[in-house]
């Protein structure tokens, strides 16, 4: 099958599909027409599209961790603390890593160890394994929507025993999946799997179910300009409203400086409508996350909540529909229960305080039309590459470096552009590689860059990248010399 931007034909998906449910025994229990009918009979506030469109339209912000353990009553454990203690307004399963790999048969190794030993061995829960009941055991104890959250290349089984075993969203993409996550998957080969899962959320639509779906923004959440994962979050959204999703929440891994961040996520929502529309998918309704930072935290504790405290800031003025929470434990592993439900109940505050405060657009206008000029010269040069169609182009401009990712460890990435922080602290780029900016946006870079390199008396150099990677672990944004 040759790649293309087009919906995949019903026989053709019915032929994979067949194929797909047949990986793993608990495929064999999927049923479409009762998995639909099982999410119409779901009350409307487990349904997590429901809840976005609701807090869209208020300029609400949601609060949501990362969390997920392999045995089941653990994870109802989990969940139930994590609603109630921990006040979150939308609830996580995190998948753990065989399942990702579709090794599933070391997945059931991983339950049954754990379920021996008495604590978990893996680091995640694994759906495929639990299967369509299973699942719905984990649904049906909560009274908040439940989303998958996860990092697997080829997610088809995975799509198809979440969707019918009540989960109402589902994260990733054939990008944000691949180059990220992967060594050595070809970009054709995510993107079409992920054509699979987005014709199969299209499929639930179709039939009156409307089922949420969330790029992943952060992509290696190691200061990746706005302009970078905008552009992956953008193509991701318009490959899955072609097979029929409609209801997309983009996303935005935090960098640190207020107004960078603030106009970032503004300006995410306003370029994916702008492409949605240009490209006629109308009626396909978009919504903001924002990750608080995904990079390197300081170990002690209090200082942690310093660095949660300040995504919660920039979720709270900028009106994400919802933000990913961090939890004090980031530098030391796998939190507890109680340490995500800190972080989520920090978050939390932060959050109801700025309700009703804004952030003014006067403050960001500079920073949102550099956001856009970049992003249109990434997407715009995508669609030529493909000759208009942006699933080819995107293999092409990864190939090219016209996508590309700073430390991403895919081979199929190009790795030329290297970031790194300007004099107040937002990611600017030190070597554009092969973006196709404008000569204009290149020197607006090189000039931002040479403004800190005179401040710190020292060139503009890799060493800056370095510094910068660590800084915020240190206790700082911008990694500068000791004078």
């Amino acid at each position: 099958m040759d790649l293309k931007n087009k919906k995949i034909p019903e026989a053709e998906f019915l032929a994979l599909r067949n194929e797909v449910l047949a990986q793993w025994p608990t495929g064999k229990d999927v049923d479409l027409e009762e998995a639909v009918n099982y999410h119409k009979a779901m009350p409307k506030e487990k349904v997590f599209s429901e809840k976005l469109i609701s807090a869209k339209e208020i300029r609400n912000t949601l609060v949501q961790p990362r969390a997920g353990v392999p045995v089941i009553e653990d994870h109802i454990k989990l969940l139930n603390y994590l609603e109630d203690v921990g006040e979150a307004d939308l609830l996580p399963t995190t998948v753990d890593s065989y399942t990702r790999l579709n090794r599933y048969e070391e997945a059931e190794n991983g339950i049954e160890e754990s379920i021996r030993l008495g604590r978990a061995m893996m680091n995640g829960f694994p759906p495929v394994n639990h299967g369509v009941s299973g699942c719905r055991k984990v649904i049906e104890s909560v009274h908040t929507p439940v989303q998958v959250r996860h990092g697997t290349p080829d997610a088809r089984l995975l799509t198809e025993i979440s969707y019918a075993g009540g989960f109402t969203s589902y994260e990733g993409g054939g990008i944000s999946y691949n180059l990220p996550y992967c060594k050595d998957v070809p970009m054709n080969r995510t993107i079409r799997d992920w054509q699979y899962v987005d014709r199969l959320t299209g499929l639930y639509e179709e039939m009156g179910v409307s089922i949420n779906r969330e790029p992943y923004g952060p992509l290696t959440g190691t200061l990746v300009p706005p302009c970078i994962s905008h552009s992956v979050a953008i193509i991701e959204a318009l490959l899955a409203a072609e097979q029929g999703v409609k209801n997309i929440t983009v996303g935005y891994g935090q960098c640190g400086n207020i107004i960078q961040d603030i106009a970032a996520i503004r300006t995410l929502e306003e370029l994916t409508e702008e492409y949605l529309h240009k490209y006629g998918y109308d009626d396909v309704i978009v919504t903001t996350v924002l990750h608080q930072w995904m990079g390197g935290f300081p170990a002690d504790e209090s200082k942690a909540f310093g660095v949660i405290s300040s995504g919660s800031l920039i979720a709270g003025l900028s009106k994400a529909t919802k933000v990913i929470v961090k939890s004090p434990h980031e530098a030391i592993g796998i939190p507890t229960m109680e340490a995500n439900g800190q972080g989520l109940r920090c978050t939390k505050q932060v959050v109801n305080m700025l309700k009703d405060q804004d952030f003014p657009e006067a403050a960001l206008k500079d920073e949102k039309e550099i956001i856009k000029a970049e992003t249109r010269c990434i997407v715009d040069k995508c669609f030529e590459l493909g000759d208009g169609d942006i699933a080819v182009g995107t293999c092409r401009a990864t190939e090219a470096g016209v996508i590309d990712i700073p430390f991403a460890p895919c081979r199929y990435n190009a790795g030329l552009m290297l970031p790194c922080r300007d004099n107040n602290g937002a990611v600017r780029i030190l070597n554009t590689g092969n973006l196709p900016f404008s000569q204009e946006l290149k020197d607006f870079h090189r000039d931002k860059i040479e403004e800190r390199a005179k401040v710190e008396a020292r060139d503009a150099s890799f060493q800056m990248v370095i510094d910068d990677v660590y800084a915020i672990g240190k206790g700082r944004l911008v990694g500068r010399p000791k004078r």
